[in-house]
This record gives C-alpha cells, sequence and structure tokens, in this order.
C-alpha cells in the first residue's frame, strides 16, 4: 500500500469562470483513456458537466469527482480529479473539495489573467494549506499574454511564480511550448487531437531567451534549496535536471513557490504537461501532513497516518442524490481502510452507519468496488445519516476531524407550490436539496409564514427552482428576490425569568438569571457560560436553558431575522423539586431571551457585496454615478488589458438586477462579478422602510 499511496495523486482543478477548467478536464479523461471522445463544454456534451442546467448554460454548477491513471518514468500514477464550478454562487462545491484535497491546479485566462474568482480561489487554498501549480489556458487567444499573467500572479495573489515553459508564439501564432527545464521546443501534432507530440531543438532566436528564464528557475530555487545555492555559485552546469525538479517539487509542497505552464486546452496543446506536473511537482498522501482531530471522549488531538493499518478515520465531504442508487456520501479516507457490508462509527451523531455499497465515481457513474483504503477519494450509499463534515471512523478508537465552513446566504425568495396536493413533495424535494448544499437553506418566515429559500445568489436559486421542477416534477410560484438580513445586539442586559405554570396537579417551575450581550464579532452562533454554583439550578437543566436560547437565537426581536451572535452568562437561578423538569427550564431560556433581547438595543445587519466592475474608459463617470446612487464605496480603479476595472463594496439590497443596468450604461460592453464580503449594519432610515414594510406584510397576511 505504501507503494500505491507514493504514486496517488487527489487533486482539483478551480479558477475563475470560463478559464476552461471543463475543458481541461475532457483533455485529461481523453489523454488518459477514460474517455475516447472529447466532449466540448459548448456542446453541452462534457463528460464532468453531466447535470442538464450544466449542459444547457454551459458553466459547472455541482463539483464532479472521477479518477484516472497516467503514466508518468516508467510508474502508473492514480489521480482522483475533482473538477469544480468558477461561478461565485457555487463557491459551496469549491470550499467542500478543497478541505480533501492534497493539491491543485489553478486555471488562468491567458488574456483576463487574474479575476476575481481567482482570488476567492487561492484565498481558500491558502487556507487549507494546498500546494498548487498554474496553468495559464487560452495561449492561442488574440491578446494572450503569458509573461504579464505571471506578474499579475505575484502582484495580486502575493505568489511567487517560477514558468517551466514559455509559449512558441501567442494568439494565432502559438504552436508549441519551450520546456526550460529540458531546454527544448514541444509541439502538438493537432492531426490526433494533440495525442501525440514532437521534441525539437529550441529556434536560435529563442536561445537567449530560454536560458534567461532557466537561470531564473535556478536562481529562485537557490533562495530555498542550500545544494542548488551551492552548485549555482560554482559550478551551474552541474544542476542535473533531476535535481531541478526534485528541488521543484519540494519547494512546491511548502508553498515557497507556484510551477507555471502554459497552452491552450481546447485546441489540445499543454495538457499532457499538466498530467505530468501533477506526477512531479504535487503531494502524494504520504508528503501531506498527518491529519490531526479531536478524541470526542478524551477531547485531546489525535493524529492519523495514511496507512491502511492505521484506525479508520474518513470526511464525508458531499452528499448528492442518484435517482438509481440513491442517497451518495463522497468522501475521503484519511487513514485504515473500509469495506462495503461493514459497519463505521459517526463522529457527530455517536450512531453506527452500515456501508452497504463502496463506488468509484466517474462523474455521475458509479463503478462498485469492494473496499477503499487511506488516501483515496470514494462514495458510499446504504446509510441513514450522514451530513456534510461528518467524520466516519473505528468506534473503538473515535475521533472527530475538523468540519467544513460554509459561507452564510445572501439573498432569499418566498416559494409555494403551484398546485397545494404538491405541498408534501415541495417539502421533500426543498429537504433533499438542503442535505445536499449546506449554503441553500429553507425556513418559515413567522410573521407571514411564507416558506423562504435561501442562498448565495439568483442564479443559485434559479438552479435550486429548475431541479425542484425537472427532478422533484413540482411546480413552483415564486416571490421576488429578498435580502436574508440578520440581527445583531449592541448592549449588555441582566434579566430575570421566572416561568410559571399551575393547572391543578403537577406544575411548571423555572427561575434564570441571566447576562445577555453581544457576542465576539469573530465568532457566530451562541457562546453559552454557566456561573451557577452551589446547585441553585440542577446541573441536568442547564443544557436545557441553552437549548432554548439557541431556539431564540433563530428569530430576532426586530424583525424575526437571525440573530448573528450572542453571549449569556447564567448567574444565578432556583428551582422546585416538584414542579420544576427540562422543558420548564428550555421555556424559561426561550421567554428570557425574547424578552432581554428586546431591551439589548438590536439593529438589522444586512449582506455587503465585494464588487469588480469591468468597463471602457467613456463609461466611468456614468457607472461610478450609479454605484454612488447604490449606497457603493468605490475602493480601488485599475487598467487591465486596457480595460478600466472598478472594484467596491455595495449593499446586496441595492444590487437586483444590475446586469441588465450596467449592460445600458455601457452599451452592452461592461461585465461584473460579485461575491458575498461581510455583514454591516443597515442605516436608520433604510432599517424604519424595512421593518415597515415587513409589517405590512404581516397585516396582509392577517387579513388574508
Amino acid at each position: 500500500m505504501e507503494r500505491n499511496l507514493k504514486y496517488t495523486r487527489n487533486i482539483g482543478i478551480a479558477a475563475h469562470i470560463d478559464a476552461g477548467k471543463t475543458t481541461t478536464t475532457e483533455r485529461i479523461l481523453f489523454y488518459t483513456g477514460i474517455n475516447h471522445k472529447m466532449g466540448e463544454v459548448h456542446d453541452g456534451a462534457a463528460t464532468m458537466d453531466w447535470m442538464l442546467q450544466e449542459q444547457e448554460r454551459g458553466i459547472t454548477i455541482t463539483s464532479a469527482s472521477t479518477r484516472c491513471e497516467w503514466k508518468y518514468n516508467n510508474n502508473k500514477y492514480f489521480i482522483n480529479l475533482i473538477d469544480t464550478p468558477g461561478h461565485v454562487d457555487f463557491t459551496v462545491e469549491v470550499e467542500r473539495s478543497m478541505r480533501v484535497l492534497d493539491g491543485m491546479v489553478v486555471l488562468f485566462s491567458a488574456v483576463d489573467g487574474v479575476e476575481p474568482q481567482s482570488e476567492t480561489v487561492w484565498r481558500q487554498a491558502d487556507k487549507y494549506g494546498i500546494p498548487r501549480i498554474a496553468f495559464v489556458n487560452k495561449m492561442d487567444r488574440q491578446g494572450a499574454d503569458f509573461l504579464d499573467v505571471c506578474f499579475q500572479i505575484n502582484k495580486d495573489l502575493g505568489a511567487r511564480p517560477v514558468p517551466l515553459q514559455i509559449p512558441m508564439g501567442s494568439g494565432e501564432d502559438f504552436v508549441g511550448v519551450i520546456d526550460l527545464i529540458y531546454n527544448q521546443l514541444v509541439i502538438w501534432d493537432e492531426k490526433n487531437y494533440g495525442m501525440t507530440y514532437k521534441k525539437m531543438p529550441i529556434p536560435d532566436n529563442m536561445k537567449n531567451i530560454t536560458k534567461d528564464y532557466h537561470n531564473k528557475i535556478i536562481e529562485t530555487l537557490s533562495e530555498y534549496d542550500d545544494v542548488i545555492m551551492e552548485k549555482f555559485l560554482y559550478d551551474e552546469d552541474s544542476i542535473s535536471e533531476d535535481e531541478i525538479i526534485q528541488s521543484l517539487q519540494k519547494n512546491t509542497i511548502k508553498m515557497n513557490i507556484i510551477p507555471i505552464l502554459c497552452g491552450s486546452s481546447f485546441k489540445n496543446k499543454g495538457v499532457q504537461a499538466i498530467l505530468d506536473a501533477i506526477c512531479r511537482y504535487l503531494p502524494s498522501p504520504l508528503d501531506v501532513k498527518n491529519v490531526v482531530g479531536i478524541n470526542p471522549i478524551s477531547k485531546k488531538n489525535e493524529y492519523r497516518k495514511p496507512d491502511e493499518n492505521e484506525h479508520f478515520s474518513a470526511l464525508a465531504f458531499k452528499i448528492a442524490s442518484d435517482p438509481f442508487v440513491g442517497r451518495l456520501a463522497f468522501f475521503r479516507v484519511y487513514s485504515g481502510k473500509i469495506e462495503s457490508g461493514s459497519y463505521s462509527f459517526n463522529a457527530r451523531s455517536g450512531n453506527k452507519e452500515r456501508i452497504s455499497r463502496i463506488y468509484q465515481m466517474h462523474a455521475n457513474k458509479q463503478n462498485p468496488i469492494n473496499k477503499v483504503g487511506a488516501g483515496d477519494i470514494a462514495a458510499i450509499v446504504g446509510f441513514k445519516d450522514i451530513k456534510t463534515g461528518d467524520t466516519l471512523c473505528d468506534e473503538k478508537h473515535p475521533i472527530l476531524l475538523e468540519n467544513i465552513s460554509f459561507p452564510e446566504p445572501v439573498i432569499g425568495l418566498a416559494v409555494e407550490p403551484k398546485y397545494k396536493s404538491d405541498i408534501d413533495k415541495m417539502s421533500l424535494a426543498l429537504s433533499k436539496l438542503m442535505e445536499e448544499d449546506p449554503t441553500f437553506q429553507v425556513r418559515i418566515d413567522q410573521y407571514t409564514g411564507q416558506t423562504i429559500i435561501s442562498g448565495m445568489g439568483e442564479l443559485h436559486l434559479e438552479i435550486i427552482l429548475d431541479r425542484i421542477k425537472r427532478e422533484f416534477k413540482v411546480e413552483i410560484n415564486k416571490g421576488n428576490p429578498q435580502v436574508e438580513y440578520k440581527e445583531a445586539l449592541t448592549d449588555l442586559v441582566k434579566h430575570r425569568e421566572i416561568y410559571k405554570k399551575q393547572t391543578g396537579g403537577k406544575g411548571k417551575f423555572a427561575d434564570i438569571f441571566f447576562i445577555l450581550e453581544p457576542g465576539n464579532k469573530k465568532d457566530t452562533g451562541l457562546l453559552f457560560i454557566n456561573k451557577i454554583k452551589g446547585g441553585n439550578i440542577p446541573k441536568e437543566y442547564i443544557p436545557s436553558i441553552e437549548k432554548g436560547c439557541k431556539e431564540m437565537m433563530k428569530n430576532g426581536p426586530l424583525s424575526g431575522y437571525e440573530i448573528e451572535n450572542a453571549k449569556i452568562t447564567i448567574i444565578d437561578g432556583s428551582y422546585h423539586p416538584v414542579d420544576s423538569d427540562q422543558l420548564s427550564f428550555e421555556l424559561a431560556g426561550k421567554l428570557g431571551f425574547r424578552e432581554a433581547a428586546k431591551k439589548a438595543k438590536p439593529v438589522l445587519l444586512e449582506p455587503i457585496m465585494k464588487l469588480e466592475v469591468l468597463i471602457p474608459e467613456e463609461n466611468m463617470g456614468d457607472v461610478i454615478g450609479d454605484l454612488n446612487r447604490r449606497r457603493g464605496t468605490i475602493q480601488n480603479m485599475i487598467e487591465k488589458n486596457n480595460i478600466k476595472v472598478i472594484q467596491a463594496i455595495v449593499p446586496m439590497s441595492e444590487m437586483f438586477g444590475y446586469v441588465t443596468a450596467l449592460r445600458t450604461l455601457s452599451s452592452g460592453r461592461g461585465t461584473s462579478i460579485m461575491e458575498f464580503s461581510h455583514y454591516d449594519m443597515v442605516p436608520n432610515l433604510i432599517t424604519e422602510n424595512i421593518l415597515l414594510n415587513k409589517n405590512q406584510k404581516q397585516k396582509k397576511k392577517i387579513k388574508r
């Protein structure tokens, strides 16, 4: 198994929208022999874009996993490959995939360079400490500039790019690449879809630039590698290609450098070099640090090695529904092994789960396998209660791995079934989709009684509604998009709540005295501290108080929006030996929290979006004026490829229909990208309008 793991790679492909991720993945599947025909995104025939919505729109919506084999240096490598979406609305797919990857290929367009979603992906990879290589795609396009993209990677992403190739020509003149390690020209054969390529001597007019860039590789490596440094100073010609490759691999894994390749996936040029680079430079499970988790019993840190003989531990990173096999849980095994038909322990729920069947996934096709071991990615069926982020482990040696954090939804829609007979079918559809996608949430508005679905953007909710219609056969009526506001407490309040109920026989009694105050801005949810001494409230009732308070966090005192964070300290109370029970203290917690929250000067928070607008210079004034009217704050203005780029932060509530407005202002030439930034306080006047509208809706509902 040790040998197998050395030749295993768990790799993701990520980038900005339209940089060519899925096209590159299709070429990889073709060259590795998984597919015998290339699927094109624009034809709706890409293997990894298997959903109808993906094929119609030509975009990736859900991350798809597959496995392929590649021969490098006479060794067979097994590559688990995950193709992720580029659209910011589906950032959850990138986030959860990164949690289980060991390495990543980041694609950049040779024309557009570093774009907003490229930065988001890069930050996510930094967060999980994922080594990566970069591929500058679309070298065949007019305006392609490889070296400028390398400069942007350094300037905008703070990375240390090391070009391992330079292009031979660009745009229509792009014919191949110069390999800077082996000093040779590589040209792909266009007649057989780039399956074969020729290695040729470098043309005389490119020899000097090749030597300069070859030396730059060695110079960069000498900063991190003492052996290379010594040879570079005293005997540069003695540095072999193998030594350069070993040093590149070591420093890529340490994240000191980013090796950069170039080509054109659509024109079948440069993809084999990506596969070689994945095997050469990106880490195997053995090269990654041992996974750390917490023992749920001792609460101490424990480590697991990527070894089949270790105790079993795995992380479920995605739940999906399949019409033929039912619910699938995608998981990454970190240690040990598991066989089909066996049992696993869910560290979150504390229950055993039967693993009835294990599949090796290829997009939406399942290949049954008998077992899966450390360092591998697979999918299981037959489970009862597994959620995204759950740890599966050995019951006798439990471990809880770090969960996956997801961004909060920022936009909501009121929905109802077109026909009353479909209410149950709609509820089932929503619960299944919510299980699959942690950034999709469903709640009932306590004022209007409407079902509100929330997500990351208008496209996200559009896809959800389309799936309900096609997969669950439910016609849906929808309301206008609405912003997912939150509430925050701004003051400290001391409150006593006495809950008494006497109806003859055993009554209800609970008495609690607590401090309610704003929570830490960095945290979300409720921080609950128990300072009861001397048994004024028995220990078994304390969790019930916390449960009641947590329940009330979902409905803030201003207008029923969720309270972002709060801190409660229980300092005193009393109980009745006969009338007190857990339910009494839970109700006291609910009532007490509601009353105290009203006095804690609650305010409304709104989602603020990070916006990047690309427009011609002549439209700058109109666009900036429009953003100012939308309460936007301009943060930066730069120029990219003769196009002006405006970077701003704008409240989500002002951005509905912005794409259409921008087209009008820029005569159809402007484009924009928007992603969630943070929550901020709503100005008083706007808060009053929001609350007034909410009250009017409530009155209309009561009249009906």
